[in-house]
C-alpha cells in the first residue's frame, strides 16, 4: 500500500481544498471584497444632478422661482430646460409641482407621469404625485405611489414618511 498523505484521499484531508476547487473561496473573496471596498461618491445611483454651477441656467432659475414660490416663473424657466433636456426626471417634477400649486392638476398630473415615465424610482415625484392625489380626492392612486415608495425605499425615507403623513392627515379629515 503506498502512502498518500490525507489531502490526496477521496473524502479525507483539508475541508476547505474541496470548497476551492468548488468554487466557494473565491466566491467569498469577491463578497469579502464587495463589503469592504470604498463607497461611491453618491450613495443614490439615479442621482445624476449636476453641481449648481454646471446646471442649465433656466433649470437653476426655476429652483429659485420654487424656493421663492412664484410657481408662473417656475413654469416658465422650467418649460425652457425642459425643451434641453428632454431626458430630465426632475426638470419633469418641478414643473408638476409648480403647476400643482397654481391648481392646474391635469398639468401636474401630466409631468409628475413624465417624471416616473423618465425615471420609475423617483422618489420625490412619487411622493408629490401621491399628495396631489390626495388634492383631488383619489385616496387609492395616492396609496398607489406610498406603495411604490416602499418598494423604493429599503430604508426609510423622507419621501415615503411625508406621504404616508399626508394620507393619515386626509384619513382623519375625511372622517370627521
Amino acid at each position: 500500500m503506498a502512502i498518500v498523505p490525507n489531502c490526496a484521499r477521496p473524502g479525507n484531508g483539508w475541508p476547505a481544498s474541496r470548497d476551492v476547487i468548488r468554487g466557494r473561496i473565491p466566491v467569498g473573496l469577491l463578497v469579502l471584497g464587495l463589503a469592504i471596498s470604498p463607497p461611491t461618491t453618491s450613495a443614490d445611483p439615479t442621482d445624476e444632478t449636476p453641481p449648481a454651477g454646471q446646471r442649465d441656467p433656466d433649470d437653476a432659475a426655476g429652483r429659485a422661482a420654487i424656493a421663492a414660490k412664484d410657481w408662473n416663473a417656475a413654469i416658465r424657466s422650467f418649460s425652457s430646460a425642459a425643451l434641453r433636456d428632454t431626458r430630465n426626471a426632475d426638470i419633469q417634477n418641478y414643473l408638476a409641482y409648480a403647476y400643482r400649486h397654481l391648481g392646474q392638476m391635469d398639468l401636474a398630473f401630466k409631468h409628475y407621469r413624465r417624471a416616473l415615465e423618465l425615471d420609475p424610482r423617483h422618489r420625490g415625484a412619487h411622493e408629490y404625485a401621491g399628495e396631489a392625489y390626495l388634492m383631488v380626492n383619489d385616496l387609492p392612486k395616492a396609496e398607489e405611489h406610498l406603495a411604490a415608495l416602499e418598494k423604493i425605499c429599503l430604508i426609510p425615507c423622507e419621501e415615503y414618511e411625508d406621504l404616508k403623513k399626508a394620507i393619515a392627515d386626509y384619513r382623519r379629515r375625511a372622517a370627521r
